[in-house]
C-alpha cells in the first residue's frame, strides 16, 4: 500500500542551494519533522518503507533533483519520530532521489509529495 502526503510547498522548505544561518536550517528542520510526525502518526508499523518526494512545478525552469535532498531528510526523519520504522537507515527506508515533474497550473498547483511505500525486509 501506498501513502501519499502533500504539501503546499511550491519550493522545498531546505535545499542544498539556499545559504542560510545554521539555526535558521535547524528551526526549518525541526518544523518540517514536526509536520510530518503529526500526519503519519495513523500510518501503521512497518518493518520497512521506500520513500520518494515528488516536487510538482508549473514552470520548465530548469533544476536539480539532489535539491530537496535536505527537504526529504528531514521527512523521513519525521517518519522515524512517528514510528512507522526504526531507523531511517537503509535497513529500515530506501530513500529514492527526488523527481521534478512538469505540470501546468490549470492541472494543479506547485506542490511536493511524499510516496511512502512498505516493502519487504532484506534478508
Amino acid at each position: 500500500m501506498i501513502h501519499e502526503f502533500e504539501f503546499p510547498w511550491a519550493k522545498p522548505p531546505l535545499s542544498l542551494n539556499y545559504r542560510m544561518h545554521r539555526m535558521q536550517a535547524a528551526n526549518l528542520t525541526k518544523e518540517i519533522r514536526g509536520l510530518m510526525h503529526a500526519r503519519a502518526r495513523h500510518l501503521p508499523e512497518m518493518g520497512r518503507c521506500r520513500v520518494e518526494l515528488i516536487w510538482y512545478v508549473n514552470t520548465r525552469t530548469k533544476r536539480d533533483s539532489e535539491n530537496p535532498v535536505p527537504t526529504l531528510k528531514a521527512l523521513c526523519d519525521g517518519l522515524v519520530d512517528a514510528e512507522v520504522v526504526p531507523d531511517d537507515t537503509h535497513e529500515f527506508m530506501v530513500k529514492e532521489m527526488p523527481r521534478i515533474i512538469y505540470r501546468p497550473k490549470q492541472e494543479g498547483p506547485a506542490c511536493m509529495v511524499l510516496r511512502v511505500e512498505e516493502i519487504e525486509k532484506e534478508i
